[in-house]
């Protein structure tokens, strides 16, 4: 933006020669000596003297780069009529870029004769400029072209708005009246006359041009040359040759470590190595390293980026956390975008921690109000609501670009804070403002936060807004929602859920959306009883659309399962390992590498069983809830390959340990099945076995598949050894075992124990006792009752047991 010199009003304005003395060192260039002068003077002051004063003071704040202290001194009530202190103002609302107010004020200094005025008309076309109003701004630049002091800068200026409208032929007639003769002016023409050649498919002419503002800028303005270094790299891309335009911006970023300018050459010179086909990143590495800041930063944070982009994201957060230790006014955008990048990812907490960490330097308007943004949804999204909605609210008191965004933020963040008062007062202000879009999105909140408490209003609200607003952008959000109550409902409504997700999936849905339905078709046709090819097949299409969805792990361990449940062992085990490594160290990467392991060893090979030790050593190494479990399916494992003496070894661990009651039961039973195992070695082991199974139906007195277990187990240990009549007896102890009233029923051990002391019986032709065991079997009610009524039933005929 081009300064408008307060040097244009005469001397002749200020009456005071201590004034003008003091502030001579403005036009000196040591406004800050002119600003401690100033202040010392014009407390001393009164009347006009005093005025003239306060204006000198505001105009040295200006130039010493303190807009805000200058507009400090210009809110004095003296001040308020001088068309001077106007024009002070609008400079320094120019350098805190609020160009609407300056453009005001400048229209108004404008229309004053005097001094100001020119300047001012020249401001005004600055200020259209700047608020992205070309045909505006040229138009005020032509009132000014034949004007002897800005004629010149008037006409290059309306050359470069022509060219950015790509209108080649009158840019090239501006740029001919310009007729410069300041050696700034030759030079901002040179650079003018470059971009038309740009414009004009000319890269290499322009190239010719450009080449030398850069390689020696003397007489040009810091503007002009940085315009010229970024013309130099958009000629290269045009010529596709970027290796040979990062060279420009590689010197310049090397010669100049300070400038205030390098974050927007570090952009540009990112966009050129992303032309290349193998960017290079030996710049940024040797500049990370470098201790002039910005650019050591600077170049972190593009490393970080590439690294981020490229998957490597512990190297990201390594760059992004150095340059937050090291923090500089200029890197704010970067550690903005590193919370950000938390934000997104789910860490909310730390990205809050970072933002009001960079909240506390002095930065520019516009990074200021997105980090406060930003800080609004790290506390929606840290459940904060409260904190969060008034945060969005005072941004949206002050701040043009986000205020629609904040207030309507503010009202979502009162509807989860179940403040109904204050989401229809912002809700209001938002309609007030005709804002229809909001309507529809508060309306669409309040039914989405309704359908999350389960509110039996939350179906009608989701209606009226798909009725009121047919054709809102957020139409398959509504329908989805819909399909969720439907689908968890009491008893689900299959066929409403099933229809509204269709719904939302032809509304054009959001990729969040579109991922959402996508998971809820899975289950729904889960929950449909559809064969399970259709489950998998569900599953799988939703993994190939979105890998890396944080419902992913879900649906990965749902398509395991499901590949387990139709015994489909060896791609159970696939997905469960891959889900064991796509979840890193935590719970679920446990149940996956413990589950992938009883896949493997449901497959029943060598290769298997080797690997299913693997994936449970891997468990154990964990240390966390499956390890004794584990342990206990290693010995399973021993066992099965022939390896008593090891499988003992596990289940004496998991005995001594702190595993919980049900893992130390089952590793009770499996070292007394181990022992079992082994009775042809010995009759020792047989009674090792016994004492071991008394042991855990003793401890296990109150849980029937354990007490059932080890008595049946037992009782064919004692068959073993021949006691049948101990065998009998320690049968019939499970048939008489009654559980507690309202606790289901063990079946598998008790039916399993009742057939063997009915066998024995018959085998000892006691018909009528070994139907009285029938009679209780079938009075169990249970999955066997029939297969005890037909054998009762035979033998009734084949012994005549009437009676």
């Amino acid at each position: 933006m081009t300064c408008l010199a307060s040097a244009l009003i005469g001397a002749q304005l200020f009456a005071s020669s201590e004034i003008n003395d003091a502030a001579r060192a403005i036009d000196d260039g040591v406004p800050e000596v002119a600003v401690a002068r100033l202040q010392r003077l014009a407390g001393t002051l009164a009347g006009e003297e005093a005025r003239d004063a306060k204006e000198r003071l505001a105009e040295a704040l200006i130039a010493a780069k303190r807009p805000a202290d200058a507009l400090h001194i210009l809110d004095d009530p003296i001040l308020r009529d001088s068309v001077t202190a106007k024009f002070f103002r609008a400079q320094a609302l120019v350098a805190v870029h609020r160009f609407e107010d300056a453009l005001a004020l400048y229209r108004e200094v404008a229309g004053s004769p005097g001094p100001q005025q020119r300047p001012s008309a020249f401001g005004m076309a600055e200020m259209l400029r700047a608020l992205g109003r070309p045909d505006e701004a040229i138009r005020q630049y032509r009132t000014i072209e034949t004007d002897s002091r800005f004629g010149v800068s008037a006409r290059l200026r309306e050359a470069e708005l022509l060219i950015d409208k790509r209108e080649s032929a009158m840019a090239k007639r501006a740029l001919d009246r310009a007729q410069a003769r300041t050696t700034p002016d030759k030079r901002q023409k040179r650079l003018l006359r470059g971009r038309w050649e740009l414009l004009n498919q000319q890269p290499e002419k322009a190239i010719g041009l450009l080449d030398s503002l850069v390689k020696k800028p003397e007489g040009a303005s810091h503007e002009t040359v940085m315009a010229a270094l970024f013309a130099i790299a958009d000629a290269h891309l045009q010529i596709n040759a970027p290796e040979a335009g990062d060279d420009f911006l590689e010197d310049f970023i090397e010669r100049h470590p300070n400038d205030v300018e390098l974050p927007r050459v570090f952009a540009k010179l990112d966009q050129l190595y992303h032309s290349e086909r193998r960017p290079p990143r030996h710049e940024l590495e040797k500049w990370s390293h470098d201790l002039a800041q910005p650019r050591r930063g600077l170049a972190r944070w593009y490393l970080a980026q590439s690294d981020w982009q490229a998957g490597r994201r512990e190297g990201a957060v390594r760059q992004f956390e150095e340059i937050r230790k090291a923090m500089h006014p200029a890197l704010a955008p970067a550690v903005l975008q590193y919370a950000q990048l938390l934000l997104d990812t789910g860490k909310s907490e730390e990205a809050l921690t970072v933002l009001r960490e960079v909240e506390r330097y002095q930065l520019d308007a516009k990074t200021s109000q997105q980090i406060n943004f930003e800080i609004g949804r790290a506390l929606y999204a840290c459940g904060e609501f409260s904190e969060a909605s008034r945060r969005f609210e005072q941004l949206a008191a002050g701040a043009g670009e986000f205020s629609r965004l904040a207030l309507l933020n503010a009202s979502l963040g009162w509807l989860r804070a179940n403040d109904e008062k204050r989401v229809d007062l912002d809700a209001k202000e938002l309609a007030t403002a005709g804002d229809t879009g909001a309507e529809a999105e508060i309306l669409l909140e309040k039914g989405l936060a309704a359908a999350r408490r389960n509110d039996k209003n939350a179906a009608p609200m989701l209606d009226d807004f798909l009725r009121r607003f047919p054709s809102s952008s957020r139409v398959a959000a509504a329908h989805l929602a819909l399909a969720e109550i439907a689908y968890h409902s009491v008893p689900p409504k299959l066929d409403q859920a099933a229809k509204s997700l269709a719904a939302a999936r032809a509304a054009n849905p959001s990729e969040t959306v579109a991922e959402r339905a996508d998971y809820l078709a899975i289950w729904l046709a889960d929950a449909a009883g559809a064969d399970t090819d259709r489950v998998i097949a569900a599953a799988s299409d939703f993994l190939r659309a979105h890998p890396k969805s944080d419902l992913a792990k879900e649906v990965r361990l749902k398509l395991a399962e499901t590949h387990f449940r139709r015994q489909d062992f060896a791609n159970a085990q696939t997905q469960f390992e891959l889900l064991a490594q796509d979840t890193g160290a935590s719970p679920l990467t446990e149940k996956a590498l413990f589950l992938a392991a009883q896949s493997a060893m449901a497959t029943m090979t060598s290769r298997s069983s080797d690997r299913a030790l693997e994936l449970l050593a891997q468990v154990v190494k964990l240390n966390g809830e499956f390890r004794w479990a584990a342990r206990n399916e290693q010995a399973a494992i021993e066992r099965r390959l022939a390896k008593p003496q090891e499988a003992q070894l596990l289940y004496d661990e998991v005995l001594k340990s702190d595993a919980r009651g049900a893992e130390k039961r089952e590793a009770l039973c499996g070292k007394a099945d181990t022992f079992f195992e082994q009775a042809n070695a010995g009759a020792s082991n047989l009674q090792q076995a016994v004492a071991l199974y008394d042991q855990l139906a003793n401890e296990a007195a109150n849980q029937p598949h354990w007490r059932n277990q080890a008595l049946f187990k037992k009782g064919i240990c004692l068959e073993k050894e021949s006691d049948r009549d101990g065998a009998l007896s320690t049968f019939y102890r499970v048939l008489e075992f009654n559980p507690e009233p309202g606790r289901a029923p063990e079946f598998f051990w008790f039916y399993k124990a009742g057939f063997n002391a009915a066998r024995l019986l018959e085998d000892e032709q006691k018909w009528e006792s070994a139907a009285a065991i029938y009679d209780k079997l079938v009075a169990a009610k249970g999955p066997r009752s029939d297969e005890a009524r037909d054998r009762l039933s035979q033998l009734r005929l084949e012994h005549f047991l009437w009676h």
